[in-house]
């Protein structure tokens, strides 16, 4: 894909006149809306199969029945298994196949208007450079992508448990690795070692006079009124600045969800008391220092203040493109990203694959071990998808405000909060990722719920399922899973996919953009949060599930507690979170297709008396063509009637029959 976009960027350069060159842009937006649109589908119907499976398999099979994790005897266990791969694997793919909507954004910011004209079109293929720069990045990242999976295979392998996590961490964030040292520490040396090939590739890729990006010009040299110029030197800082955010986020997601940590021993140490425990701490935690540690909310701090820091770092330096470039930073590595998300559900399989085999306690401990290093991983890629997710959506934002500057230079001048559409919006933006996650809880809660009935059922009416000497009825299960992800995903998909049309139309692009900066800044705090706190949860459980801390290992009171906080937080780090990037990437994607169709004026169709009008003539001329076929005869002798009684103002005038009355509208609705 990267290769067919390269080679329609270039033919169109160079055989294809300058006012056609601009759909070129709106078809990659248009790719990128299609790749979202479907990502969208993937990752709630996704989440929604694979948790709606888990917490029916947890609850009454370790729970009630007391038999170990993916026991062949429990009835959901194969639908459990299929949806790591459904939510995962194929959820994380279509997400992250969406990143060239980093292309998508960029490109479209790198413009101005020369008196009342829009020049992008020659002024971007004056530096061609900067357009191709970010496939050549990625490109880049391909190989280095190869290059670090080799190395953690070859030159680090992990030869024991403990050495899993630190060695998958290398694969976290690297760019050009000359060496690697410091096992543990080799996220941190991949991205110090990184920056200066950046350096090298910006200085070696882009040229050296400045490219400026404003929005009017004073005179025909494009000497900019407002803008700012994007060196080479600005554009790798863009770059590094997105990729040290990056790597900030792994470290703090790391420290938070990985059991050799503070914070999920004491999460696991609360289970001592109860679910009720485990949950609040899961939230708050008090550690043995006094010190007030938040998983699910303090996790989410130093993250947000990352990205806060690169964006504005970025936008100082290179404005728009610079926040794209930025995002670039942290994509620059997709397919390693790819490949430490997968690695979670992949161990999960195995470890279930070796539970019903009955492969021995050895390889189930090994197993365990790898799939407590992939919680960790996943949660790691994760917040690199919710870190890139918040840029790509902050640089479509950017993109749609451009549009709309474009289109009409006062109906968009600025996003000012104090205004009343764009305030309200952004209210109504920052609920909608709360009703979201709301709407994609409930639906897992719903599958959930006639998933444990099933299985239930079947343990209750075949009793023979637990003693070994008949099958348990696995289709069915997995049936249920499968009608609920069809059907859940419907009123969650129709409400990001809707909520930018109806603002945009009826309340205006004002109202619009308050409603994306809403959505973007509830977003990310929600996302974050909710990805730490299941991880936390999750890898707390397999921390008790080793024996360690005295808790009483597998089927202690413990290890049941414990198992209620990773049954609540499966649907928070696997279904709401993860959908949360898409729920800001489509808005945004959607928001930018369409912004030409909306209207520029101050609350759009509502706002509008005369598009008022329009829909009520509409309405009154659909009325009189079916009043004129299928009405009684006294409704078809009013319709003939009442051209002899209209007047040029909207009056009412009574017919001659005195039970009936009506408004004439000659000259506004005929």
């Amino acid at each position: 894909m990267l290769c067919l976009i390269y080679q329609k960027t270039y033919y169109h350069k160079a055989f294809s006149d300058g006012d056609k060159t601009s759909s070129m842009f709106e078809a990659i937006a248009g790719y990128g809306l299609g790749g979202s649109f479907i990502a969208l589908f993937g990752r709630v119907g996704g989440g929604i199969y694979t948790k709606a499976a888990d917490v029916g398999a947890d609850l009454v099979g370790k729970v009630e029945k007391e038999i170990p994790e993916d026991d062949p005897r429990n009835p959901a266990v194969i639908a459990d298994n299929v949806g790591d791969n459904v939510g995962d694997i194929a959820g994380m793919g279509a997400e992250a196949s969406c990143a060239a909507l980093v292309i998508a954004s960029q490109t479209n910011q790198v413009q101005g208007e020369e008196q009342g004209v829009l020049v992008s079109v020659s002024f971007i293929w004056q530096h061609w450079g900067y357009v191709s720069f970010p496939l050549v990045v990625s490109a880049v990242g391909i190989l280095v992508c190869f290059l670090t999976s080799f190395l953690a295979t070859h030159i680090f392998p992990a030869n024991e448990p403990k050495a899993i996590e630190p060695t998958l961490k290398v694969l976290s964030c690297i760019f050009f690795v000359l060496f690697c040292c410091l096992c543990k520490q080799q996220l941190l040396v991949s991205t110090i070692l990184m920056t200066p090939a950046l350096l090298g590739l910006s200085f070696l890729c882009l040229p050296s006079k400045p490219i400026y990006e404003g929005r009017y010009v004073t005179n025909n040299d494009l000497n900019y009124v407002k803008g700012k110029t994007a060196h080479n030197w600005s554009v790798f800082l863009c770059l590094a600045s997105g990729l040290w955010a990056g790597l900030a986020i792994g470290y703090i997601t790391e420290y938070f969800t990985s059991n050799q940590n503070q914070p999920v021993k004491d999460v696991a140490e609360a289970c001592r008391t109860g679910a009720a425990t485990n949950i609040i701490m899961g939230l708050a935690l008090v550690c043995q220092s006094q010190v007030l540690e938040i998983v699910g909310y303090k996790s989410a701090i130093i993250p947000v203040l990352a990205l806060a820091f690169a964006a504005f770092v970025s936008h100082e330096l290179a404005g728009y493109y610079g926040i794209s470039m930025a995002a670039l930073g942290i994509l620059s590595t997709l397919s390693i990203g790819l490949t430490i998300d997968a690695f979670g559900p992949i161990s999960d399989n195995a470890g279930g694959i070796a539970e019903m085999c009955n492969l021995g306690e050895r390889t189930r401990d090994l197993t365990d071990s790898l799939d407590a290093a992939g919680n960790t991983t996943a949660a790691i890629g994760k917040g690199f998808a919710i870190g890139s997710a918040s840029f790509v959506s902050l640089a479509l934002f950017s993109g749609f405000v451009t549009v709309i500057q474009n289109r009409n230079k006062h109906a968009l001048p600025s996003v000012d909060i104090l205004q009343a559409f764009p305030f309200a919006g952004l209210l109504v933006g920052a609920m909608i990722p709360y009703w979201f996650s709301a709407m994609t809880m409930k639906s897992v809660g719903k599958a959930a719920f006639k998933m444990v009935q099933e299985v239930r059922r079947q343990f209750h009416q075949n009793p023979g399922i637990m003693e070994g000497t008949s099958d348990p009825d696995y289709e069915e299960c997995v049936r249920i899973s499968t009608d609920a992800s069809l059907k859940e995903m419907f009123a969650p998909g129709a409400l990001i996919l809707l909520t930018p049309l109806i603002v945009g139309f009826f309340f205006g692009v004002q109202a619009l953009a308050g409603v994306l900066a809403g959505a973007l800044v509830s977003g990310v705090q929600m996302a974050v949060s909710a990805s730490n706190t299941g991880g936390a949860w999750d890898n707390a459980k397999k921390y008790i599930e080793k024996g360690h801390g005295e808790l009483g290992g597998k089927g202690s009171d413990a290890h049941k507690a414990a198992v209620v906080g990773d049954t609540v937080g499966d649907p928070l780090k696997d279904t709401s979170g993860p959908s949360l990037n898409i729920v800001m990437k489509l808005m945004a994607i959607i928001s930018l297709v369409f912004a030409r169709a909306f209207p520029t004026s101050s609350g759009g169709l509502i706002g509008d008396l005369e598009t008022v009008f329009f829909f009520l003539r509409l309405g009154l001329k659909l009325n009189v063509r079916v009043v004129s076929r299928f009405g009684s005869p006294q409704q078809k002798w009013l319709l003939t009637h009442m051209e002899s009684y209209t007047q040029n103002s909207i009056d009412f005038i009574p017919l001659k029959q005195p039970e009936a009355r009506v408004i004439k509208f000659k000259n506004l609705f005929f």
